[in-house]
């Protein structure tokens, strides 16, 4: 959970200063891509019909006002998340505390640990399930010339759909469980949810320098706000994601 949370973190960070990391590494200043982006647009405008282009425009367009009213959304529900979150610890800790007392610190215990994640991504995604419906709604029928952007505009959407419907696991009892087995039997649907939520893979928004070349009036500035909301959440969702992961674990009695 940590990892994935401080991945998104450094990932919209870099985006909101309007940096390609890999090419900050090469070419060495942020003038250059600038330069690259503006060349890449120009490019792009010179080889698309109009008729594409004035498609993709508005595709554009649709995007970043979704993107940026599921920022918003995002920000603004973050404390009803962590209250998700809380409430879910305290739940445990009257039902089943250090339940997983004596767990091995060692591989064979990670995918209970694991399950601590999805169980948190679970309650915090399900509570923002309405805007993330909303989200895909939205840019599910988009439709760019360039079938990369579409592509990744539609698997984003997928993504936080299936984080959004994540199922909820009985923690109490699977810990338990492997409790029982004296450590040694990880429960067969801990290892299967496990793998569910680890094949949904890293949440990226469509790249910025694929939508720049289709950007009209305030479309910039839009999505200049939504990535501002982007880092703000990430950070949000690292260190109380942090926090609560760790509390979590301790209350039933599982390693870190």
């Amino acid at each position: 959970m940590i990892g994935r949370a401080a991945k998104r973190a450094e990932r919209v960070a870099l985006e909101a200063a309007g940096e390609d990391l890999a090419g900050w590494h090469r070419r060495g200043s942020l003038r250059s891509v600038r330069e690259r982006v503006i060349t890449t647009a120009v490019l792009t405008l010179a080889l698309v019909p109009a008729s594409a282009v004035a498609s993709d425009v508005s595709a554009t367009h649709a995007y970043l006002q979704a993107n940026y009213v599921l920022s918003r959304a995002t920000v603004g529900i973050a404390p009803a998340q962590h209250a998700a979150t809380e409430a879910l610890n305290s739940r445990l800790a009257r039902e089943c505390p250090r339940a997983g007392a004596g767990s091995p610190i060692t591989e064979v215990t990670e995918p209970m640990s694991y399950e601590v994640a999805v169980a948190l991504w679970s309650v915090s995604y399900g509570t923002t399930a309405g805007p993330i419906q909303t989200f895909v709604r939205a840019v599910k029928p988009l439709h760019w010339s360039n079938r990369r952007t579409t592509r990744l505009a539609r698997a984003y959407a997928t993504k936080l759909h299936e984080m959004a419907t994540l199922p909820m696991p009985d923690l109490c009892t699977d810990v338990r469980a492997w409790t029982a087995s004296h450590f040694q039997v990880v429960p067969a649907n801990v290892l299967q949810l496990d793998r569910h939520a680890e094949a949904i893979g890293e949440l990226n928004p469509v790249p910025q320098k694929l939508l720049a070349p289709f950007e009209r009036g305030g479309d910039a500035a839009l999505a200049a706000r939504a990535r501002a909301l982007e880092v703000k959440a990430a950070e949000i969702e690292f260190v109380k994601g942090q926090d609560t992961f760790i509390q979590v674990t301790e209350t039933l009695g599982l390693p870190e």
